[in-house]
């Protein structure tokens, strides 16, 4: 007889990552999840132990969502004993907060009972934080809650770093990690005692649970059965697997290095280390179904298939063969064996236009244009927008880089922003973008900017202006956006949210008469092109974070073109030639539609167009005089053009 599987889910934050996570991390993370598995009308949970409940009786409350996993076929006693086989391997001091936790149980449990999987936006969560610079920096702070649990019992009390965190705003960041920390950690003192029934599970010091090394702060993936292990297969490309068993020496010996080499090599969907401790739970029929006999054993394989087993405790071997599975999963890039010495000693710093105006005559302009406005509409009305721009934006920019800037809202930044753009032409708007191209300089600004999308963003508000724009406007609008590509987390927001209408400015900015506004626009191209690059140069060293390059062929192809076209008719400034040429380089250099790119610059006649530049006439008399240009120009046409 069939019984239906569900999964709970509930958020630890309560609703509080959802507000703050785009502003702390630069992506959109909903909830920190956490899960229980519900069957036989009970709720099973992994915390200080293994834990069961009345569905919903939890002290985590009513779930956020129910997520149906279909049926199983096992009867209720046979998962009771699957249970009683894990409850050594799932102690309370081995919980971890992203490495080892609820979810890692859930998991688990659904292999056994149905063959399936939590949902990837649940499995990948550890994965898509660690990869933010404020997930990375969070890290050893969250490790030592949690190693002081292994050896102790007790959890080290989450720090308050809201004066220390490396972070837009410390104090949310302090907050969610304490919420977070007190609803994974909680005792379910809340819970009913009449629905509270804790299996029992061994004490943190008691035998057979065997001594481990410190286990907690590495990436491995536990499986305890068939179904757990090939779900990891399933969903990995390279997958290296580490057969042990509670009494084995050799094993507690070669562990650390196996850690060592997951916490190195992980790649999320992408790489994974599994442990398979026959000891426990079905891990012996996991063993059984590829031959394993004797511990320690790695079997490692790609897309699914086995590539190569190793007996014993041979840790250079080890390393060898892991290393051979993922060049051989992974082959590297063809331009990582070129050697590219001119594109090599690009520095990869956005240009920035840093230069400061007047910003008395600023605020004069803006409020004669205010004063002249024939109507005006809007949630700021005249009088609150000068304000704004008198008491709040102008003192801001004057005590850029003093020791105590001021400590304001940015909010009423965007209300009076949004109420000049409704009632102002583009002519009169230009040094309202002038304000933001200096603000944007700030990273306090950048970060508040990153968390506003569409009509929201100050930014997006003045581009939507662009259209038939005057000189003045466009020029400037094209540095304020330059200097937003300089932030890391604004350059991705705008790349998934504007990069059509971005890319339409700056093209159009790039056949400008005025060789000032085709300087702007080639500033702007080098930004773009120097975040996708950094982006992908992390991807090809296999951090997590380079999976977030939002990479767009089309766009590839678009901007390519545009490029050798702009750098064919620059025939005056050398200035724009050499940075269009680097754009260029960037763009190609370890794009992933490597052969694509091959047939598109072979059509364009790429490498002809780029040596005219070198000859008489070509640009200026001589041709190209710089010798760091024509060094670049001659190595983007003989290396990576055909």
């Amino acid at each position: 007889m069939s019984s239906p599987v569900k999964v709970y889910v509930y958020d630890l934050s309560k609703g509080l990552a959802g507000q703050v996570s785009l502003q702390l991390t630069g992506k959109q993370i909903d909830g920190v999840w956490h899960t229980s598995v519900v069957a036989f009308g009970k709720e099973i949970f992994y915390g200080p132990g293994i834990c069961e409940t009345e569905p919903g009786r939890s002290h985590h409350g009513s779930p956020l969502r129910i997520v149906d996993m279909g049926e199983t076929h096992m009867d209720e006693q046979t998962f009771v004993e699957y249970l009683s086989q894990i409850k050594e391997h799932y102690t309370a001091d081995k919980y971890h907060l992203l490495d080892f936790n609820c979810n890692s149980f859930t998991n688990d449990c659904l292999g056994f009972l149905t063959g399936g999987s939590l949902p990837p936006y649940i499995k990948d969560l550890p994965s898509d934080f660690l990869s933010t610079p404020f997930g990375a920096a969070l890290r050893p702070t969250i490790d030592a809650m949690f190693r002081g649990r292994a050896s102790t019992g007790v959890l080290t009390p989450p720090p308050d770093i809201s004066a220390t965190a490396d972070s837009p705003n410390p104090a949310s960041a302090s907050s969610l990690l304490q919420a977070v920390a007190a609803g994974a950690t909680s005792n379910n003192s809340g819970m009913p005692s009449s629905s509270r029934n804790y299996l029992p599970t061994p004490a943190p010091t008691s035998p057979p649970t065997p001594v481990q090394s410190n286990s907690l702060t590495t990436p491995v993936h536990i499986a305890t059965n068939p179904s757990s292990f090939r779900n990891v297969l399933h969903t990995h490309r390279a997958v290296v697997a580490f057969f042990t068993s509670a009494t084995c020496g050799p094993c507690r010996m070669i562990e650390p290095v196996f850690e060592d080499l997951a916490k190195s090599k992980s790649r999320a969907n992408d790489v994974a280390f599994v442990k398979i401790d026959l000891s426990v739970g079905m891990s012996n029929a996991v063993g059984g179904e590829y031959g394993v006999r004797v511990t320690p054993t790695f079997i490692l394989f790609l897309d699914g298939n086995k590539t190569h087993e190793m007996k014993g405790i041979n840790a250079p071997e080890l390393r060898t063969q892991v290393d051979l599975l993922l060049y051989q999963a992974f082959p590297p890039h063809p331009h990582t064996t070129l050697s590219l010495p001119a594109i090599e000693a690009m520095p990869l710093n956005a240009i920035l236009s840093s230069q400061v105006p007047n910003l008395d005559i600023v605020l004069a302009k803006v409020t004669g244009f205010i004063d002249t406005a024939p109507s005006w509409s809007g949630s700021a009305t005249k009088e609150a927008t000068k304000q704004i721009l008198a008491k709040n934006i102008i003192p801001y920019l004057k005590a850029r880089g003093s020791s105590s800037p001021p400590n304001i809202s940015f909010e009423p930044w965007k209300d009076a922003t949004i109420s000049l753009a409704t009632n102002l032409s583009a002519g009169e708007l230009f040094p309202v973008a002038d304000m933001w191209r200096v603000a944007l300089l700030e990273p306090a600004v950048c970060s508040w900017s990153a968390t506003k999308v569409g009509p929201e963003s100050p930014i997006l508000v003045l581009l939507s202006k662009a259209e038939d724009a005057p000189r003045n406007y466009s020029l400037t609008l094209l540095r304020m956006i330059s200097n937003a590509f300089a932030n890391k987390i604004v350059a991705r927001e705008l790349l998934l949210s504007s990069r059509s209408s971005i890319t339409a400015l700056m093209a159009a900015a790039l056949f400008h008469d005025d060789a000032t506004v085709r300087l702007a626009a080639a500033n702007l191209a080098f930004n773009m092109t120097v975040h996708l690059q950094r982006l992908r140069v992390e991807k090809v060293r296999g951090n997590v974070e380079g999976d977030d390059v939002g990479e767009n062929e089309d766009w590839d192809v678009e901007m390519t073109s545009a490029l050798l076209e702009v750098i064919e008719r620059e025939k005056a400034n050398e200035e724009i030639v050499h940075r269009l040429t680097a754009s260029l380089a960037l763009l190609i250099r370890l794009s992933p539609s490597i052969e694509q790119f091959v047939s598109l610059l072979e059509v364009l006649q790429a490498r002809k167009i780029l040596k005219d530049k070198l000859e008489r006439g070509g640009c200026g008399d001589t041709g190209v005089v710089k010798k760091e240009a024509r060094k670049l120009i001659e190595e983007v046409a003989e290396k990576l053009c055909p």
